[in-house]
C-alpha cells in the first residue's frame, strides 16, 4: 500500500535529519495562533493548501509558483495555509514552508506524515504553527503523546481521521482540532460522505475539519449542512488560474 511507503520512506529521511540537525541545533520560533484562527473565521474556516504533487495524481502544478500562491491566499481571505513538506510522493521540502512563513501572516499547518517526536520539534523550527497526525499512522498512546509534546512547543495539531475506530482513537487521546480525510489513504478513494457521516461522533467543543475531494459549491452546502467549522482544500485550488476566484465560487 501507497501508505506504508510513504511512512518507511519517512522513516529513512527522519534517520538521516537527525544526524544532521539534531534537536539542540534547531531554532525555536515564535508561532501563531492556528486553533484560533480557524475559530475566528466568518463563518466555514478555509485552510488553503500549497502542493505540487500527490501519489494519486503526479503533478498538479508545473510551475508551482508557492510564495505567490501564499500571498494569493492571504489576499483571499483563508484562515490558514497547509504546505506539503514530505519531499518524494509530494514534492514538497521544509525550505518551502520556511519561504511560505516568510511572505505571509498566516498561520501555517505543517502537512506531513509525522511518525517520530524529532518532527514536531523539526515542524516548530521551519516555521509551522500546527502539526498533521495520522491517526492510520499512530496508535492512541503515541498520539497522545505526540500531542502533549506538540503543546509544549506551541503547536497546534490536526489529528487525522477516516473511520469510526480512528474518530474514537482520536478522541481518548485529547485531540482538539480533528480532521476527517475523505480520502482513503490505504486506496486513495474519495467520499464525501465520510465527513458526513463522521460529524455525529465529534463532540461540537472539538474543532472539525473536513478534508479532500472538496470540488464544488455543492460540496461545501452539504458541509455546512452537517456544522463542519472548516475545510482544508489543496487539489481545487492548486489547479485553479486564480483561487481567490474559486474561493468566492466555492463559498456562494
Amino acid at each position: 500500500m501507497i501508505l506504508d511507503k510513504i511512512v518507511e520512506r519517512t522513516r529513512i529521511r527522519v534517520e538521516l535529519a537527525k544526524k544532521e540537525r539534531p534537536v539542540q541545533q534547531m531554532k525555536k520560533r515564535e508561532t501563531r495562533d492556528f486553533a484560533g484562527a480557524l475559530r475566528r473565521a466568518d463563518g466555514l474556516a478555509v485552510i488553503a493548501e500549497i502542493k505540487k504533487a500527490s501519489p494519486s495524481k503526479g503533478v498538479i502544478d508545473p510551475e508551482f509558483r508557492y510564495l505567490e500562491i501564499a500571498r494569493e491566499y492571504q489576499n483571499a481571505g483563508v484562515a490558514a495555509v497547509s504546505v506539503l513538506t514530505e519531499p518524494e510522493f509530494f514534492m514538497g521540502s521544509n525550505e518551502i514552508l520556511t519561504e511560505v512563513r516568510g511572505v505571509i501572516d498566516l498561520p501555517i499547518l505543517r502537512k506531513d506524515f509525522t511518525i517520530d517526536e524529532y518532527q514536531i520539534f523539526e515542524a516548530r523550527s521551519i516555521g509551522a504553527d500546527a502539526v498533521l497526525l495520522i491517526a492510520a499512522v499512530l496508535e492512541t498512546a503515541k498520539l497522545r503523546e505526540f500531542l502533549q509534546i506538540s503543546r509544549g512547543q506551541g503547536l497546534a495539531a490536526i489529528v487525522e481521521v477516516h473511520d469510526e475506530h480512528e474518530a474514537e482513537s482520536a478522541l481518548l487521546a485529547g485531540a482538539g482540532i480533528i480532521g476527517v480525510n475523505n480520502r482513503n489513504l490505504k486506496t486513495f478513494e474519495v467520499d464525501l460522505g465520510t465527513s458526513l457521516r463522521l460529524r455525529s461522533l465529534i463532540p461540537k467543543d472539538k474543532i472539525f475539519i473536513s478534508e479532500s475531494g472538496i470540488e464544488t459549491s455543492q460540496d461545501i452546502a452539504a458541509l455546512r449542512r452537517s456544522d463542519v467549522d472548516g475545510v482544508l482544500i489543496g487539489e481545487t485550488f492548486m489547479r485553479a488560474p486564480d483561487k481567490g476566484a474559486k474561493l468566492r465560487e466555492l463559498l456562494a
